[in-house]
């Protein structure tokens, strides 16, 4: 592997974060990517999870981490998420799809006491939860512009999310708003549908202004 600007470790780290931009890989995986050493791409490896640039999913597979996926989408989406969670009362998140799992980038908590907490930098299943057909570009969410979800991920609880698009029209991110059925009824689409879509439009509209 030849050295960009003579700073090698640097080539070889960010060889590895390149390659885990196609999805999660096992060590072995990350090896043939890179070319590297085994012993080499571990340890590289391992030291980018301590500064959170890379991370592993429940399987163990090595996947970017938050703070690769966070700073410019979850920066710029923070104001409509803001909104969205001052407006619905609920606790909002920001996904991104990490190969076959989805990623949270953002997530602002619901002021009341009982409420759904996801983390940042969580990996989540992509075939279940609103936010996974959203990414997973379901019929569901392409012909409302939504999708919802009632206790498939989690009992007691029900989501809406909607997608963030990029000028390609593809979808990059999905904006959701999560909470206990108790307030959010086991159709919460009714009731949280249009202010999850105008949230996401207000992310497109500020990652339009990047460009």
């Amino acid at each position: 592997m030849g050295s960009v600007g003579g700073v090698g470790v640097l080539d070889k780290a960010f060889a590895i974060v390149a390659a885990l931009e196609a999805g999660p890989l096992r060590l072995a995986e990350v090896v043939d990517a890179t070319g590297l050493s085994r012993a080499t791409a571990h340890r590289l490896a391992v030291a980018l999870e301590g500064h959170g640039m890379v991370a592993r999913d429940d399987a163990g597979r090595f996947v970017l981490g938050p703070r690769v996926a966070r700073p410019a989408l979850a920066d710029v989406a923070r104001p409509a998420l803001e909104h969205l969670r001052d407006a619905t009362g609920e606790s909002v998140q920001l996904y991104v799809r990490r190969g076959d799992r989805r990623l949270c980038v953002a997530s602002l908590e619901s002021p009341h006491g009982l409420r759904t907490m996801v983390a940042v930098g969580a990996l989540l299943p992509l075939d279940v939860g609103s936010a996974g057909k959203v990414l997973r570009g379901e019929p569901e969410g392409r012909r409302r512009g939504w999708a919802q979800s009632v206790e498939e991920r989690e009992p007691g609880v029900a989501s809406v999310s909607a997608p963030v698009r990029d000028a390609a029209g593809d979808v990059v991110a999905a904006v959701s708003v999560s909470g206990p059925i108790g307030r959010t009824s086991r159709s919460p689409g009714r009731r949280y549908a249009a202010a999850v879509v105008e949230a996401a439009k207000a992310v497109e509209g500020a990652l339009g202004g990047l460009g």
